[in-house]
């Protein structure tokens, strides 16, 4: 099992609940083979440029170990939700 970390931007007029759908569908594609260690929700904030005529996005940073199975689908998953504007996944090696 691997340290990752986790930054997911859903759109701004996404409504809170359907926003806590998604990221509880995600936590659960984590939770299937690893483990959240942390869950730290930045809220909205101003983007550094333009995306898909959004000039704010909600954030959300996840911390989780896994193996990279887990981070393929949570790859895929995020690629076909419409509520997250942009996504990245990292190997934490602290």
């Amino acid at each position: 099992m691997r340290k990752y970390e986790a930054v997911f931007i859903f759109a701004p007029n996404l409504e809170e609940e359907k926003r806590n759908q998604l990221l509880e569908r995600l936590k659960g594609v984590v939770e299937e083979n690893g483990s959240i260690t942390n869950v730290d929700e930045w809220g909205m904030r101003k983007l550094a440029y333009e995306i898909d005529d959004h000039r704010e996005g909600y954030y959300v940073v996840m911390n989780f170990e896994s193996q990279s199975q887990t981070v393929d689908e949570l790859d895929r998953v995020c690629k076909i939700s419409d509520g997250i504007i942009r996504h990245m996944i990292i190997r934490d090696d602290k």
